[in-house]
C-alpha cells in the first residue's frame, strides 16, 4: 500500500518538512513558505482556555443498561424498559486545581456523565461526594478564588482557604467528607459518583418527584492516606489517568451501579432538612437506595484533547422526564456551565463529535457562529414559525411545573426543622471509626495550623465544635500541638 502524501491544511503536497524556504544556503526564512507560516500559526493556536475549575479530567465511553423498572417514576426513554441501554461519555476530574496538577491530591472529584440519548444528550455533572461546601451560586466565585492560586504568591495559600471556610459554616459537613479517608481516591475507578443536587422526575401520569443519584462503584472503595497520595503524584502525576487508559485497555472495565433516592414532591416542604440545600443528605433510613441499572465504560477516547478536553456537560441538557429542582446551587449551573462552554470552545461547541446527540440529531434555529459546521440544507428558514416545515414545538414540558410564590428579594433558604449547618457534619463524624477519626482530625489540622491569623483559626474550630465536642477537642489540641512545635 502506498505510503500517504503530507500535505498542507488546504491539501497540497509538501515537499519538505524538514527545512525551511531560505534566501540561499544559509539565508534569512523567506515570508512565502506557506508550510512554515501555517504550522507555528497552528501551534501557537493549539491550546484553548483550560476550565477554571475541574481542569484537569480523564474520560471514557461506555454505555448503561437499566436493571430495574423505575417507570413509575419517570418518563424517561433511555430508563423505560429493563435492558435497555444508551452509550455514555464519562469525564472524571479534580476540581481545584490547573490543568497540570497532580491526580492524587487531596480534592472533590468530578463525575460528569453524558448520556447519548434518543431524546437527546443528558447530561448529570456530579462530585465523588454528595454534598459540597456551599449552598448558593453566588458564593461559588469566591469559594474557588480562595481554594486556587493566590494572585501574590502564585499558590494555594492556607490563609485563603481557611478563612473562607471560616465565614462558611455550611462548609463543615463537606470538610468532613474531604478530609476523611475518602479525600484521596485511589483511582477513578475506585470511588463512587453522586449526583449531588436534588433533580425533578416526573413520571408519565404527570407525578412529581425528587431524586438524587447514587453510582456505587463495583470495584470497591479504595483511598489513599495523605502520606501515599504525596509519595504517588510525585511519583506519577497521571496516575489516575494512567490507571484508567490502562485498565480498560486491558479489558478490566470499570463499572458501577446507579441507585436513587426518591422523595414524592408532596414531602418535600415538610421534610426535616431542606431537600434542595447542596450541603445535606437524605438519610437512607428515610429514603432507602433503589436499583435503577448499570454503568460501564468500555472504549477510551482516540485523542484526549478532542474528546476529553473538548467535552461539554452542562447541568441544563435534560429530557423529558427529567428536569431540575428549586436547588440553588443548581439553579446557578443551569447557566454557568453552558456559558463556561461558550466561551471555552464556541457556540456552536454541541457540534463537535463528543457533544453532539448520537441516537438522534439537533434540529433547531441555530445559525452561523464561530466554527459553524452542520449545514442546514439549502433553502432552511433560520426562524419560526414558519411555512416551509421546519422543527416545530411539541407543547410537552419535560418535567413538571414548580410551584412558586411570593415576594422577589434575595431570600435565606426557608429553615426546615433540623437545618443547621453543623448537624450533618457531626453525624458523619460519629460514624466514623476511631482509627478514622485520628486521620481526619489530622488532616484538618495539617491545613488549619499553617493558617496565620488567629481569629480565622479560632472561626474554624467553632464550627468543628459545634458539630461535635469531641471532633472540636480534637482537632483544637492538634492545631495547638501543630503550632507549639
Amino acid at each position: 500500500m502506498p505510503q500517504r502524501v503530507l500535505t498542507t491544511e488546504s491539501g497540497a503536497p509538501v515537499a519538505d518538512n524538514q527545512n525551511s524556504a531560505t534566501a540561499g544556503v544559509g539565508g534569512p526564512i523567506l515570508l512565502q513558505d506557506q508550510h512554515l507560516l501555517e504550522k507555528l500559526a497552528r501551534f501557537n493556536r493549539e491550546r484553548i482556555p483550560e476550565r477554571v475549575v475541574h481542569a484537569r479530567g480523564s474520560g471514557a465511553y461506555g454505555y448503561f443498561e437499566v436493571t430495574d423498572d423505575v417507570t413509575g417514576f419517570t418518563s424517561a426513554d433511555f430508563l423505560s424498559e429493563v435492558g435497555k441501554k444508551t452509550e455514555t461519555f464519562l469525564r472524571f476530574s479534580t476540581v481545584a486545581d490547573s490543568l497540570g496538577g497532580a491526580d492524587a491530591v487531596r480534592d472533590p472529584r468530578g463525575f460528569a456523565l453524558k448520556f447519548y440519548t434518543e431524546e437527546g444528550n443528558y447530561d448529570l455533572v456530579g462530585n465523588n461526594t454528595p454534598v459540597f461546601f456551599i449552598k448558593d451560586p453566588i458564593k461559588f466565585p469566591d469559594f474557588i478564588h480562595s481554594q486556587k492560586r493566590d494572585p501574590f504568591t502564585g499558590k494555594q495559600e492556607a490563609d485563603n482557604v481557611w478563612d473562607f471556610w471560616a465565614h462558611a459554616p455550611e462548609a463543615t459537613h463537606q470538610i468532613t467528607w474531604l478530609m476523611g479517608d475518602r479525600g484521596i481516591p485511589a483511582s477513578y475507578r475506585h470511588m463512587n459518583g453522586y449526583g449531588s443536587h436534588t433533580y425533578q422526575w416526573t413520571n408519565a401520569q404527570g407525578e412529581a418527584f425528587f431524586v438524587k443519584y447514587h453510582f456505587k462503584t463495583n470495584q470497591g472503595i479504595r483511598s489513599l492516606s495523605a502520606e501515599q497520595g504525596a509519595e504517588l503524584a510525585g511519583q506519577d502525576a497521571n496516575s489516575h489517568q494512567t490507571d484508567l487508559l490502562q485498565a480498560i485497555e486491558r479489558g478490566v472495565n470499570p463499572s458501577w451501579t446507579l441507585y436513587v433516592q426518591v422523595m414524592p414532591a408532596a414531602e418535600a416542604a415538610d421534610y426535616r432538612f431542606n431537600p434542595f440545600d447542596l450541603t445535606k443528605v437524605w438519610p437512607h433510613k428515610d429514603y432507602p437506595l433503589q436499583r435503577v441499572g448499570r454503568l460501564v465504560l468500555d472504549r477510551n477516547p482516540d485523542n484526549v484533547f478532542a474528546e476529553v478536553e473538548q467535552a461539554a456537560f452542562s447541568p441544563n441538557n435534560f429530557v423529558p422526564g427529567i428536569g431540575p429542582s428549586p436547588d440553588k446551587m443548581l439553579q446557578g449551573r443551569l447557566f454557568a456551565y453552558a456559558d463556561a462552554h461558550r466561551y471555552r470552545l464556541g457556540v456552536n461547541h454541541t457540534q463537535l463529535a463528543v457533544n453532539a446527540p448520537k441516537a438522534t440529531q439537533a434540529n433547531n434555529y441555530g445559525r452561523d457562529g464561530l466554527m459553524a459546521a452542520n449545514a442546514q440544507g439549502r433553502g432552511a428558514k433560520n426562524y419560526e414559525p414558519n411555512s416551509y416545515d421546519g422543527p416545530v414545538e411539541t407543547g410537552q414540558p419535560l418535567a413538571a411545573p414548580l410551584a412558586v410564590s411570593g415576594y422577589t428579594g434575595t431570600h435565606e433558604a426557608p429553615a426546615h426543622t433540623k437545618d443547621d449547618d453543623f448537624f450533618q457534619a457531626g453525624e458523619l463524624y460519629r460514624l466514623m471509626s476511631e482509627e478514622e477519626k485520628k486521620r481526619l482530625v489530622a488532616n484538618i489540622a495539617g491545613g488549619l495550623s499553617q493558617v496565620t491569623r488567629e481569629d480565622v483559626i479560632e472561626k474554624n474550630l467553632a464550627h468543628f465544635h459545634a458539630a461535635d465536642a469531641d471532633y472540636g477537642k480534637r482537632v483544637e489540641e492538634a492545631v495547638r500541638a501543630l503550632r507549639e512545635d
